[in-house]
C-alpha cells in the first residue's frame, strides 16, 4: 500500500475518508490529488453522506403531517441504522484495502472525483 499526502498508508486514509461523513470526504478530496483510492472513497463518502443529510432533511419535515408523520419518524429511524451500518461498513472495507463500490452512489462519487 501507498503512503498518501497524510503520511498514513491508503487504507487507513480511505478509513478516515468517512470517518467524520462527507466533511471527512470532502477535506480528503481537496488534500489527496493523486491517490485514486482515497479520492474514490472520500468522494462515496461525500456522495453517500450528502445525500442522506439530505433524505433525512426532507422525512423530519413530513414527521410534523398529522396521522402519517408516525410513519415517517419510522422510515427516518430506518435511514439512521442504516446510515450507521453504512458507516462502519464502508470504514471496514477501505481499511481491508477494497474499493467497495455502493450502486448508483458509486457513479455520482466517480463524477464528484473528476470535478475535484
Amino acid at each position: 500500500m501507498s503512503e498518501t499526502k497524510l503520511g498514513v498508508s491508503e487504507n487507513i486514509a480511505g478509513l478516515l475518508a468517512y470517518l467524520l461523513g462527507w466533511i471527512s470526504g470532502i477535506i480528503l478530496l481537496i488534500i489527496e490529488k493523486d491517490n485514486k483510492f482515497v479520492r474514490f472513497h472520500a468522494a462515496q463518502s461525500t456522495v453517500l453522506y450528502v445525500g442522506l443529510f439530505v433524505l433525512n432533511f426532507i422525512i423530519g419535515f413530513l414527521t410534523s403531517i398529522d396521522y402519517i408523520g408516525f410513519i415517517f419518524a419510522l422510515i427516518s429511524l430506518l435511514i439512521t441504522l442504516v446510515s450507521l451500518v453504512l458507516w462502519f461498513f464502508l470504514m471496514y472495507k477501505a481499511y481491508k484495502g477494497e474499493m467497495y463500490r455502493l450502486p448508483v452512489i458509486a457513479e455520482y462519487a466517480d463524477q464528484l472525483e473528476q470535478k475535484f
